[in-house]
């Protein structure tokens, strides 16, 4: 798939650029193809990058203590990004790993700010971006402090019905919020007579 393809993919689907626009954008992005299990951005670890997922899939989570805590996952046609370092200049406090064989477009914070301010277009599609992130972040919290575990499992698979398939349980129960063993639970309930 070539940039041209891309862009006029994110254009369709998220929010409409000229095509000044996406000829300054492909001159600004590149794409990646990388394997499954790269880290994208560690802990610790300085990033001023986003990426839209073409193919494939990431997520990003914490280490605390030394368990593994997945708090945000991304497929194709969506963007993530190591939100905290990217639009504070701290270091990140997590990881975004990449789940599968993934072909990415990566933009730079320089670039975003530079089209942004060339391109109005382009600034709506970061504030159409930004918004759904920060809704979708929203949402999780709020499933988090007041829906049961089968709810927000629930919830999981409406938004992303073939995770199960992608991303592995252990990695489901950490966003949940739950054991792998409730996770289990749910996904088998007993039969009633």
């Amino acid at each position: 798939m070539n940039k041209e393809t891309i862009l006029n993919s994110i254009s369709n689907s998220h929010s409409k650029l000229s095509s000044k626009c996406q000829l300054d954008l492909l001159k600004t992005t590149k794409i990646l193809s990388l394997k499954k299990g790269t880290l994208l951005v560690r802990d610790g670890q300085f990033s001023n990058k986003t990426y839209y997922i073409i193919s494939g899939a990431a997520r990003a989570y914490y280490l605390k203590n030394g368990k593994d805590i997945s708090d945000w996952f991304a497929f194709e046609n969506e963007f993530i990004s190591p939100i905290i370092s990217y639009f504070t200049n701290k270091p990140s406090p997590h990881y975004i790993e990449l789940l599968e064989d993934s072909v990415l477009l990566e933009l730079t914070k320089e670039d975003v700010e530079i089209i942004s301010n060339k391109h109005h277009d382009f600034e709506r599609l970061i504030r159409i971006v930004v918004t759904k992130t920060m809704l979708s972040l929203q949402e999780r919290i709020s499933s988090i402090l007041f829906q049961k575990a089968e709810q927000r499992y629930e919830q999981l698979l409406k938004t992303y019905p073939t995770i199960t398939q992608r991303v592995s349980l252990t990695h489901i129960a950490s966003y949940l919020g739950i054991t792998l063993e409730t996770l289990s639970r749910i996904r088998r309930p007993k039969k009633r007579i």
